[in-house]
């Protein structure tokens, strides 16, 4: 398969918008790594680098939401949810103003800068917003597709992008819906339910799966909230057993936003596949996955 970071998809994409003249795109000092350089390079005039201040940049963002344009925000996922939790919260969703957080280098690949910088907490963090979408995209074409979907969808959104290349797994004919998960592999004897780069282990795992005989159902989650809640429990009815994957803790991201939903509607046995409650560490994006039990054969072990 190719592979293609998810925050490339990203800044490739602004640049296709620049012919929308709303759309604005701000940074924190971070552009090189956000590929948001890449729409400073083709529309300096709409790019805005508020250096090392990422609660003003999402107050200003909030500005010009305000003002009828549609911002795009970006910085590390860390800093975005993190630092800019208050101004996300009361300033952008509160109002319930067009702005786009688009939150980079998020999850344990993030690789060697180490636990300060790895975001494991994002996803939890944002869904609890109210009326905040939550994103994340399994490949490079989902996520151009999302990005196009973000400036064309009225209110506060959270977009999440990883660091490392990370395998593509759809083709040029993917369509992405905003609220719809996606049936990559239909199954009968457990449903993988996995999100961001988690999606392209699910698919290796359920083939692996496959030659001991057993039927994985494999589906894609791209939009963490709204949830897809008629997939989610159409597939748990008809497997009975349900694994989640996700690079981000199990407290607070997709599994947890399964379990709610099953719990009311279609309680099944569900198994959760992510960070349990640790800090990340510095390390190699292979090595740091391995140790937090987030590959391809962690997720055949707890299908099994």
């Amino acid at each position: 398969m190719e592979l293609i970071a998810t925050r490339e998809a990203y800044g490739k994409t602004l640049v296709e918008l620049v012919e929308n003249k709303d759309v604005v795109v701000l940074d924190a000092d971070l552009a090189g790594a956000t590929k948001t350089d890449m729409f400073k390079k083709a529309c300096p005039e709409r790019f805005f680098d508020m250096g090392i201040a990422e609660g003003d940049m999402m107050g200003t963002a909030a500005g010009l939401a305000a003002s009828g344009k549609i911002p795009f925000a970006s910085t590390f996922a860390i800093f975005a949810a993190g630092r800019g939790f208050e101004q996300i919260r009361n300033s952008i969703c509160y109002p319930k103003l067009n702005v786009k957080v688009a939150a980079t280098h998020a999850g344990v690949t993030v690789g060697e800068d180490g636990g300060s910088h790895q975001a494991i907490e994002d996803i939890s963090l944002m869904r609890s917003i109210p009326g905040m979408v939550v994103l994340n995209p399994a490949d490079a074409v989902e996520a151009r597709a999302m990005v196009l979907a973000a400036a064309e969808y009225n209110g506060p959104m959270y977009l999440r992008f990883g660091r490392a290349a990370a395998p593509v797994i759809h083709d040029d004919s993917y369509k992405f819906e905003l609220g719809k998960g996606e049936v990559l592999k239909e199954g009968k004897d457990v449903s993988i339910i996995a999100t961001g780069i988690m999606v392209a282990k699910a698919l290796e795992a359920a083939e692996v799966l496959k030659a001991d005989g057993i039927d994985a159902e494999v589906i894609n989650i791209g939009t963490i909230k709204p949830l897809d809640n008629e997939l989610v429990v159409a597939s748990a009815k008809k497997t009975g057993k349900v694994v989640t994957a996700e690079e981000h803790s199990i407290i607070g991201g997709l599994g947890s936003a399964v379990c709610e939903v099953l719990s009311e509607e279609c309680p099944v046995k569900v198994t959760r596949i992510g960070v349990k409650d640790q800090f990340g560490q510095s390390g190699t994006p292979d090595a740091l996955l391995k140790h937090y039990g987030l590959t391809v054969e962690d997720i055949v072990k707890a299908c099994k």
